[in-house]
């Protein structure tokens, strides 16, 4: 189990969004985060470069004509450990407002 840790590279509300959604999964497709997040091209492109300077996400481009051609994202193991930390931060801050709004 990871430490909980903020962190704040992952925390921003659409980055959060990007690694949730490749923690399931090998990889996706530009497009399918784009489209998932409902953001420009230019926006995904941002919050990707600031994960992938972290070492968090890894993108690769099939070949092929043109048209064909996508980009595909990943998340890394450093990417999945700062996630789980960074979750397991939040699940232990949403405990202290249970026990504050409890008592």
């Amino acid at each position: 189990m990871n430490a909980p840790v903020f962190n704040e590279i992952i925390h921003a509300p659409n980055r959060l969004q990007i690694c949730a959604m490749l923690s399931a999964v090998d990889s996706a497709e530009f497009a399918v985060l784009r489209d998932t997040l409902a953001v420009s091209d230019s926006v995904l492109s941002k919050h990707l470069k600031v994960l992938q300077t972290a070492g968090y996400v890894e993108t690769a481009k099939t070949s092929g004509r043109a048209a064909e051609r996508s980009t595909w994202i990943s998340l890394t193991p450093a990417g999945r450990r700062a996630l789980a930390g960074h979750l397991a931060e939040l699940h232990r801050i949403s405990d202290l407002a249970n026990i504050t709004n409890s008592g």
